[in-house]
């Protein structure tokens, strides 16, 4: 397997993450404690009930120091795996597996806890017709990654950066006087995606008629919800955002609105217990 993401650069981020556990003088205890011509045969295996992701990066962790490791991966991501299932076989030289064993479990746990966290989000508005989204609430330089997990997970990537749409938000309504003018600046700049927050319905209205085509209804309960998503009538996408949680998604989807985005699939999910054990051979 070659792991592949447009404008991710595997290598680097590889190399950088070495780097950063090898600092100037590498791994002290494995070339302390074993032998030169050891060898390694293991498992990755997952602990919990997951969504896998990463494990092709998983892969390239060992194979930057190993180039002839031999690695089987035994599931895919975006694959859902029960307790105790075994992820990836190895075998290798043992000082570089031990090496890379923690960068590489560090990225599979990371992303595979976002894909789960985030396929539990999608399981509770199935049939509602709504559509999760995730958000801009990741970890400085993961966002490719972060955003790729939850793809894996089954949500749907929205506003990879400030560059591809306009987010019209509550303060620069404020600098700009307010919603109308807001939009009314985004849509002369030519900018054909734009996106507006509202609190509250009374700027609907304003927001529509300048040129907004999304609206992000903010903090609202479900019941304005339902009325804000009778008042546009199908007219722009909307979207519901704000402190949404695994046990508030379903009232929420439920009210018609077209997308829900959530946060905390970035920012909170907890890492997927996952290990990697060595495996004698005879």
């Amino acid at each position: 397997m070659t792991f592949s993401l447009p404008g991710f650069d595997l290598d680097s981020f590889v190399q950088a993450t070495l780097a950063e556990d090898l600092g100037d003088v590498g791994d002290i205890t494995s070339a302390a404690v074993i032998p030169a011509e050891a060898r390694f045969t293991g498992v990755m295996d997952s602990r919990d009930a997951i969504v896998v992701a990463g494990l092709g990066i998983a892969e390239a962790f060992f194979r930057a120091l190993d180039p002839d490791v031999r690695i089987e991966l035994l599931v895919e991501d975006g694959q859902k795996v029960a307790a105790g299932t075994d992820l990836m076989r190895l075998e290798g030289r043992a000082r570089a597996m031990l090496t890379a064993e923690r960068s590489a479990l560090n990225t599979v746990q990371h992303l595979s806890g976002i894909a789960t966290m985030t396929r539990g989000y999608v399981d509770k508005i199935l049939g509602t017709g709504a559509t999760l989204l995730d958000t801009r609430k990741t970890i400085p330089g993961l966002r490719l990654l972060e955003k790729y997990a939850t793809r894996m997970g089954g949500a749907t990537n929205h506003r990879m950066g400030l560059w591809d749409a306009a987010m019209i938000k509550d303060n620069h309504v404020a600098v700009a006087g307010n919603v109308a003018a807001a939009v009314g600046r985004a849509k002369a700049a030519g900018i054909q995606r734009i996106i507006v927050e509202v609190d509250s319905i009374d700027q609907i209205e304003p927001a529509l008629a300048a040129g907004a085509t999304h609206l992000l209804l903010d903090n609202m309960d479900p019941p304005s919800l339902r009325g804000a998503v009778t008042l546009v009538g199908g007219r722009v996408p909307t979207e519901a955002s704000g402190g949404v949680r695994l046990d508030t998604i379903r009232a929420i989807a439920d009210t018609g609105v077209t997308y829900v985005s959530v946060g905390r699939l970035t920012q909170s999910a907890p890492a997927a217990d996952i290990g990697l054990d060595f495996v004698a051979t005879r």
